[in-house]
């Protein structure tokens, strides 16, 4: 099967529009997300040595999750800059915050490769399960360093290897052969663009990053049955409809119950436990 020819204006435009339409759901997952997540946000926090009173950018907030776990650690004497790529999804953040009377989160609308956040600012910055999606990571590395006051940390989420998340890659798996999708391009962002060891920790060091390290995480997707786990995916993980928008309704149907059978081999007496293992990577300005 031939490689994509990858253009990166139509991926951002189609991977704003993905979280455009996802931006519901995934907020209503809030609760699933803090129970996978919120083990691996606490060490990212950690490392990034945020601590009461911090001043902490969060990129790729999506629907504000991650962006309160930091405010419960900054305090009210603290201050978090949650932005996104996608209005839709940071009113839902807002809403949430609000709900939950963090009066210390702002939000804005910004791009993560083009941060126009001011320079020199921030005691950290963080992107939990962003990064991975964006095209030119370099450029973002480069603008998050800019961001930091001299000494600030950065830390960020990603997924190590399609084999160590099969929750995920097997969905993306039988998805590409249903609809005839050729390998993804070389250096071309996704879930695992950043799984290999060491790939995200050599690119801080690129962008001028010091005393970085890197933590591998086991973070097993918890669930009731293999079919929430279908759920969860096809509720809330645009870049599958992207994958699929070839096929028909029908096509598609029959897609989803491969992918269930596929995930119920993840089920035991206690639920469903889809493989997950994910890597914090931190460094200092």
């Amino acid at each position: 099967m031939t490689t994509a020819q990858f253009d990166p204006v139509a991926y951002k435009t189609a991977t704003t529009q993905q979280w455009q339409s996802a931006a519901k759901a995934w907020s209503e997952w809030g609760g699933t997300l803090r129970e996978w997540l919120g083990p691996a946000t606490e060490i990212m926090i950690d490392v990034a040595e945020i601590a009461k009173g911090a001043k902490v950018l969060d990129v790729a907030a999506g629907a504000g999750d991650q962006s309160m776990q930091i405010a419960d650690r900054v305090g009210l004497e603290g201050y978090v800059l949650a932005t996104d790529i996608s209005p839709n999804i940071l009113d839902y953040a807002a809403a949430n915050a609000q709900s939950k009377g963090y009066g210390q989160i702002d939000f804005q609308v910004m791009d993560g490769e083009d941060l126009t956040a001011p320079p020199e600012q921030f005691d950290a910055v963080v992107s939990r399960v962003g990064l991975i999606y964006f095209p030119d990571q370099m450029k973002a590395l480069k603008g998050i360093r800019k961001a930091l006051k001299p000494g600030g940390w950065f830390s960020a989420i990603v997924y190590s290897t399609p084999e160590n998340n099969s929750f995920f890659s097997i969905p993306v798996g039988i998805i590409r052969t249903a609809a005839q999708l050729p390998s993804p391009a070389k250096g071309q962002p996704g879930p695992f663009s950043l799984g290999q060891p060491g790939a995200l920790a050599d690119l801080l060091r690129d962008a001028g990053f010091q005393h970085v390290l890197e933590k591998t995480l086991s973070a097993p997707l918890e669930l009731p049955t293999a079919a929430d786990c279908v759920r969860f995916e096809r509720e809330s993980f645009g870049a599958l409809h992207e994958m699929l928008k070839g096929l028909d309704a029908d096509e598609q149907s029959r897609v989803w119950n491969e992918i269930e059978t596929a995930l119920c081999a993840f089920e035991n007496r206690n639920g469903f436990s889809g493989p997950c293992e994910l890597i914090v990577v931190a460094g200092q300005k």
